[in-house]
């Protein structure tokens, strides 16, 4: 595809870091970003006006149609959503009392901040970078995609992209790859939020792990390059990422904010499988969710390091469905609606007995 867009767009520079970018991550949304700068120059010369139906039938040849008009629709919608919006789907997320009274805050105060600034006044100089402490399953990643929302809504963000990277797209394999590994991904996250979960995991050894340390120091020099338009938001174990922050003295510094997300309680991890039955259509007995209710209670008893809050909650709903599924399979006669859609007390997994 790259001999291609060289040949049509005869190696304009204008394009040079979008179709990198396109032919690096076929998965992001550049090619979206190609198709608006054509529409752009089409505008004002001429010249490029022929150019742009060879792109566009390019693109759909090697992306396929459904991926490029779905990512469009897709982006189209997010680009009209309201910050009004957002702080809805924000306080609608089940639990997080804390995690929500402070994103609030924070958009509180970086709304006046702008204010300030439109009115030619000083405003504070902290940095948008974050970072999310807790177990998994606690809605992290969510709240990070809605966070990158409300800040391109404020205008703190030129577009309010979303990439979520880990270890692997930030630690080369070979001598002085690291750094330009990081410095491509942080290029395509510049103007949104970049996600880095488990950030821990960068760098795996203190001691040994040299290429993890080379992207722990090239990414702090960016942190701080691109702090106006760009949301780097590292998640982790809290007692991991201690660890993470205390690798390199100026780490920690360069992230203002620090979001704690509790473990879900009892009524919320039921609150969640109610949720999920509602989404796809399923009505479960009050005998169905008693037992649900009890399960939940048995895995907060044993809690460990496995704990996964919202994702145990997802597996165990896969769990009851299949198992509802393998029920309804051996009725004889015509299935119901009803039937299809009800959960009794059968489909609930037991409580394991050791």
């Amino acid at each position: 595809m790259s001999k291609e867009l060289d040949s049509v767009l005869k190696n304009d520079i204008r394009f040079e870091d979008i179709v990198l970018n396109i032919i690096e991550d076929p998965n992001s949304d550049s090619y979206l970003k190609l198709i608006s700068q054509l529409g752009v120059f089409k505008k004002n010369e001429i010249n490029i006006g022929h150019r742009t139906t060879d792109i566009i039938e390019l693109l759909y040849l090697y992306l396929g149609s459904v991926q490029v008009e779905n990512s469009y629709s897709r982006l189209k919608g997010e680009g009209n959503v309201s910050l009004n919006e957002l702080q809805l789907s924000l306080n609608k997320l089940i639990g997080l009392k804390a995690v929500k009274n402070q994103v609030n805050s924070l958009i509180a105060f970086n709304k006046v901040q702008k204010l300030r600034e439109l009115e030619g006044l000083k405003k504070s100089n902290k940095t948008l970078h974050m970072a999310f402490l807790g177990n998994p399953g606690t809605a992290k990643t969510t709240v990070a995609r809605i966070v990158g929302k409300m800040y391109k809504s404020l205008g703190l963000l030129s577009k309010g992209h979303f990439i979520e990277a880990s270890r692997t797209d930030l630690v080369a394999e070979y001598q002085g790859q690291t750094s330009v590994k990081v410095r491509k991904l942080v290029n395509r996250a510049k103007g949104g939020v970049l996600f880095i979960d488990e950030a821990y995991s960068i760098v795996e050894n203190e001691k040994s792990d040299g290429f993890g340390k080379e992207s722990i120091t090239e990414l702090m020099k960016l942190l701080e390059d691109y702090r106006d338009d760009l949301v780097v938001i590292v998640a982790g174990y809290t007692d991991l990422m201690k660890n993470f922050f205390n690798t390199n003295p100026g780490l920690k510094s360069r992230f203002n904010t620090f979001i704690y997300f509790e473990d879900y309680s009892l009524d919320e991890l039921l609150e969640i499988f109610k949720f999920n039955c509602v989404e796809f259509e399923y009505n479960p007995s009050e005998q169905a969710l008693i037992k649900a209710e009890k399960w939940f209670q048995h895995k907060i008893d044993k809690k460990d390091t496995n704990f996964s809050n919202g994702r145990m909650v997802r597996n165990f709903f896969d769990d009851v469905i299949m198992a509802q599924s393998m029920r309804i399979s051996n009725i004889g006669s015509k299935v119901t609606k009803e039937q299809l859609t009800k959960i009794i007390e059968s489909d609930i997994p037991n409580i394991p007995i050791k």
